[in-house]
């Protein structure tokens, strides 16, 4: 018995691991960003470091999921770990952007099965009794990994090199492995399902064909081109025949069914939303410290800690307020501060304070925050264990969606701002003789230390301006997230009232 509470001990403390590396992946990589371009280069594709991984992540989390069902959850936890961390060591050694970008992908494919394993392997391990504890335990490493993501990343990126923020995950990941290889027996009872290829296939190739579409439709070719109709004319009828697939498939990727439920449906949305809205903030408010206030990536690392600290406060006071009030109120607290926050961080420019930088983003992921927990507990609320795992897969999925087409789409509006205002800087040819001027050139220290200081002065201004207007764009996802809270309807956490003794069974 002891040797059984031993082995589960490892078994949890190898997930929290495994938890831990996958979630601070993005954040860890967020805050070295800055300083990737300046040895890289390759800026216009910089959220393609980010958008690539999602992507990825967000093919693979519905699939895996089934497959481990059908062949064990064991063997695609590690197969998730192995990959994971191969793209993590490819990563580190990339000497091109878009070398980073595909190895990212790679990453992502691994991470995909992380994440939706590891909690599925609590809720086979423990009784109902224990899971809510233990999911806290998840939910309280995640939140860590949130906080402890951007200084890690920054330290690292400052004093050893920002390669190490991807190697940092080979030693962690090692120990992850040992211990599910060695203490994880599962049970050899599976429930044989199939596999929705054709779902899969169609959504993951709608998605990209909107992406791509979105990322070099007015820049590499214009709007009307044959290249970007074709990828929007590719993206209509992959959905098309991806809803169609849906509906017909005995195990659909997500099914329509679920959206029946009117607190699913709306949770789910505002799920999505929030997604699209936050993610820019993760990946905009270190390039602002970095590009704006100067100085190095730690700078960067220490100032978005705050809003990754108001985010976790947020997920806890979220998650004990639904046994108090209904899903809706929460979120609507919730969608609030977060309207108030992303507002806040439009008003962006050279000459806003640190300080109220940082209460803008605590105010930030304090709104966020309670959808983590809030958001994920709706999802699930009126199903049962048989579909629980497809109601949470569904919700992670549509928040991973909207934040890839979110820093899509929002990316695009930074870098035409930005190299609208720079063009506008040096038509006049102030820059110095020999140096090429683009927006590579503006995120270089050593090329802006070249410039006059009146050159300097625009190009920092420029990158203010550039991200303040994503922010204010970045305000209609967060409005139609407070238009489905308010759809949610009143229900909330029912709670058992205590038996009054022991007398009776």
């Amino acid at each position: 018995m002891n040797a059984q509470q031993s082995n589960i001990k490892l078994v949890v403390a190898g997930l929290l691991l495994g938890i831990l590396m996958s979630a601070m992946d993005n954040t860890i990589v967020a805050t070295a960003m800055y300083t990737i371009v300046e040895d890289l280069g390759g800026f216009d594709q910089i959220v393609w470091v980010t958008s690539a991984y999602m992507v990825a992540v967000m093919a693979g989390t519905p699939i895996f999921g089934k497959l481990s069902d059908m062949y064990g959850r064991k063997r695609f936890y590690i197969f998730g770990l192995v990959v994971f961390l191969a793209g993590s060591a490819l990563c580190g050694m990339a000497d091109s952007m878009l070398q980073l970008i595909i190895f990212r992908t790679i990453q992502g494919i691994g991470g995909g099965a992380l994440m939706p394993i590891a909690f599925t392997i609590v809720f086979d391990l423990f009784p109902p009794e224990k899971r809510g504890k233990m999911t806290g335990l998840l939910g309280a490493v995640f939140g860590t990994s949130s906080i402890l993501g951007p200084l890690l990343g920054a330290l690292i990126t400052d004093h050893i090199g920002w390669e190490w923020v991807f190697y940092v995950n080979l030693p962690i990941g090692i120990v992850s492995f040992i211990f599910i290889l060695a203490a994880y027996k599962e049970s050899l009872s599976h429930v044989k399902q199939k596999i929705d290829w054709i779902g899969a296939a169609t959504l993951v190739g709608a998605v990209v064909c909107l992406m791509f579409g979105l990322e070099l439709g007015g820049k590499t070719y214009a709007w009307d081109s044959p290249q970007i109709l074709g990828l929007f004319g590719g993206f209509l009828v992959l959905l098309i025949i991806f809803l169609v697939a849906e509906s017909k498939a005995a195990e659909p990727i997500i099914s329509f069914k679920m959206f029946q439920k009117r607190l699913f449906a709306s949770s789910n949305a505002v799920a999505l939303f929030y997604g699209a809205g936050f993610i820019v903030a993760t990946v905009y408010i270190p390039i602002f410290v970095s590009g704006v206030y100067g100085g190095t990536a730690t700078n960067s690392g220490l100032i978005l800690m705050p809003m990754m600290l108001g985010s976790v406060a947020g997920s806890q006071l979220g998650g004990i307020l639904t046994t108090k009030t209904s899903f809706r109120n929460i979120m609507i607290v919730s969608s609030i501060c977060f309207i108030a926050g992303i507002f806040c961080l439009s008003t962006l420019s050279p000459e806003t304070s640190r300080t109220l930088l940082t209460l803008f983003m605590i105010l930030t992921g304090f709104g966020v925050g309670f959808s983590f927990s809030v958001l994920s507990m709706a999802s699930i609320h009126n199903f049962d264990v048989r579909q629980r795992g497809a109601a949470t897969s569904t919700n992670s999925f549509l928040r991973s969606l909207g934040m890839t087409v979110g820093i899509t789409i929002f990316g695009i509006v930074q870098r035409n701002v930005f190299t609208n205002r720079l063009a506008e800087g040096v038509t006049g040819g102030q820059a110095p003789a020999g140096v090429s001027f683009d927006t590579d050139a503006a995120m270089s220290s050593d090329v802006l230390e070249k410039m006059p200081p009146a050159i300097r002065e625009h190009v920092v201004s420029s990158l203010a301006d550039s991200i303040s207007r994503s922010f204010l764009w970045a305000l209609v996802p967060a409005v139609l997230a407070f238009v489905f809270v308010l759809m949610m309807g009143n229900e909330r956490v029912a709670v058992r009232p205590k038996e009054p003794g022991p007398q009776e069974n």
